[in-house]
């Protein structure tokens, strides 16, 4: 983790458009422009659930989906507002209002900045996949809770943000369904469960949109049936294309960035989680490759642009990512086109928008958060050692139980004790006298060579790396021995890879605690890398250089001379 050499930012743009043609034009244009279709009602929809207007989740979409291609690492990735900001969004808004929101955005789009300089987009992309489904699934069942108001017409102003809480309140009040709300909500649903049944290629959520949107203004217009009926401009009197008027305004102070700083490392992890899974899943289809470094610093780039015109954060999607690649897109340049495409509907359209159902959109989010769910895969899990279930559903209940900056700080503290546990599993110490197998554990394939160990000489072998949780296991084996005190202590490190601070220190305490007993200490089967870390940490002042072996063999003659000099 250091910024050493050229800086990794290579956006697939410019590369792509090296060998660009006429007849990849036209398939990322057609894919452009499907994906832009589908993106429309899913960039409303994140924004009304986020607790911003449409207009916002619309030029979140315009900006964020634009820059993401342009400036991204992945040649098929479509950015743009996701379902798993919508709980971190709606929370920094009810704690520190719009303000905070750009602010954390920012602070945020810094961050990832940071982590792609710092070449760590291969690092996220090792965080464990329970641990990622419980975040999912968590976020999933949290936006189908939000939906449950403006589904069947609760008509509740003051909704508590907690889930149980919110669910108290909603038990409470389903004697006030609005019926006619009803209807439009499952009639919105069933038409984006069966869309696909009749095509694949029709957009379920637009379809929806269109059908009950347009009945509903209908029956507006020549009954009373849909009297009470919610929608998008009965609720923000009426969605704008003023980008001006969304915009924040915002100004940094100590005290403020030190209350975001939580939510923008959580909006940062959860976007860098988001657009390098979406990226993973779409080089396993398209055979390309992922910059994930170059990613990081494009959605870096987006989510510091983006609040400046009032959008949320903004992070690569998945399900509008695989569109794209289904319809043909295989550069950014289809990226472009479905931000230009969203453009255009927010120039010449908007107006017609104020006229969606608050319940469609209730049914686009319910869909939306089922996909999410899970569910198989969850089952699957159930399947596997119980420590990965353990942890995915202690992720989960984190996420909704209490908030999801509290989920990603615990998931990612779990994520390191599931690694350390599982590196301590896997590491050893053994220990040897009078007969050595020197290829023990390494190859079967031809007759071992067997050392003569002579008496008074122990020999430790670490298997594994030398880092602090393996180095108090060695520590605490040395302290039982020490009551049989051999002549020579031959440490073998054939298999150590890396030695950190903590193994060094111990390291260092043995050499030193065994002269002090009259006790000679030999390294051997050191690697280059951890004899360079060695010297850089001047372990020649407490071990000759001639006692550092890079062969067991050399270790156990110079062990043996010295036991038999010392017989003498």
């Amino acid at each position: 983790m250091n910024l050493s050499g050229t800086i990794d930012f290579r956006p697939k743009l410019f590369s792509a458009l090296r060998h660009y043609s006429m007849a990849r034009f036209r398939d990322d244009l057609i894919a452009g422009i499907v994906v832009g279709i589908v993106a429309l009602p899913l960039a409303v929809a994140f924004g009304v659930a986020s607790g911003v207007t449409p207009t916002i989740g619309l030029i979140t979409a315009i900006i964020g989906g634009f820059l993401v291609s342009a400036l991204g690492g992945c040649s098929v990735q479509i950015g743009g507002p996701t379902g798993a900001f919508i709980v971190i969004v709606y929370g920094i808004i009810q704690e520190f209002g719009l303000q905070g929101l750009a602010m954390a955005t920012i602070m945020a789009g810094i961050l990832l900045i940071i982590m792609g300089l710092f070449k760590l987009g291969t690092v996220i992309k090792f965080i464990p996949y329970p641990i990622v489904v419980g975040f999912t699934a968590g976020i999933a069942l949290t936006i189908f809770s939000t939906q449950i108001n403006d589904f069947f017409g609760l008509g509740l102003t003051n909704v508590p943000s907690e889930f149980i809480p919110k669910w108290g309140v909603y038990f409470r009040s389903f004697g006030n369904v609005h019926l006619p709300t009803l209807l439009v909500g499952l009639a919105s649903l069933l038409i984006i469960v069966f869309t696909p049944k009749i095509s694949k290629k029709l957009p379920g959520q637009l379809l929806a949109i269109v059908i009950v949107t347009a009945a509903v203004w209908l029956l507006s217009e020549f009954t009373d049936v849909c009297d009470g009926v919610a929608t998008i401009g009965s609720r923000f009197n009426g969605a704008k294309t003023d980008v001006a008027t969304e915009g924040f305004g915002f100004s940094f102070n100590m005290s403020t960035i030190n209350a975001l700083l939580p939510s923008a490392f959580t909006i940062a992890v959860l976007g860098a989680i988001e657009s390098l899974l979406s990226a993973t899943v779409a080089d396993g289809i398209t055979g390309s490759r992922t910059n994930t470094n170059t990613e990081l610093i494009g959605q870096g780039v987006a989510n510091c642009v983006v609040p400046i015109f009032g959008g949320i954060p903004v992070t690569g999607a998945i399900a509008r990512t695989m569109t794209n690649i289904t319809n043909g897109g295989r550069t950014p340049v289809a990226g472009i086109i479905h931000a230009v495409v969203l453009l255009l509907i927010f120039l010449f359209l908007m107006p017609l928008i104020n006229h969606i159902p608050m319940a469609c959109l209730g049914g686009v989010l319910i869909m939306v958060a089922y996909n999410m769910s899970g569910w198989r895969t969850i089952i699957n899990i159930a399947h596997a050692p119980k420590s990965d279930f353990t942890v995915l559903m202690v992720t989960f209940f984190l996420t909704v139980i209490f908030d999801l900056t509290i989920a990603i700080e615990l998931g990612l503290l779990l994520a390191v004790v599931l690694f350390l546990r599982r590196v301590m599993e896997n590491s050893s110490i053994k220990v040897y006298s009078e007969k050595l197998d020197v290829d023990e554990g390494i190859d079967a394939s031809h007759q071992h060579e067997v050392l003569d160990v002579a008496k008074g000489v122990s020999v430790y072998e670490i298997d594994g790396p030398f880092f602090f949780g393996i180095a108090t296991k060695f520590d605490e084996l040395m302290r039982q021995s020490m009551e049989s005190k051999p002549i020579v202590r031959i440490i073998r490190m054939r298999k150590v890879s890396f030695i950190d601070a903590t193994g060094l220190h111990n390291l260092e305490v043995l050499v030193k605690s065994s002269k002090a007993e009259g006790i000679e200490v030999v390294l051997s089967g050191v690697n280059p890398k951890v004899r360079e870390t060695l010297e850089h940490a001047g372990f020649n002042q407490f071990l000759d250089n001639d006692h550092i072996c890079d062969h067991i063999n050399k270790a156990v003659d110079m062990a043996n001379a010295i036991v038999a000099s010392h017989g003498k």
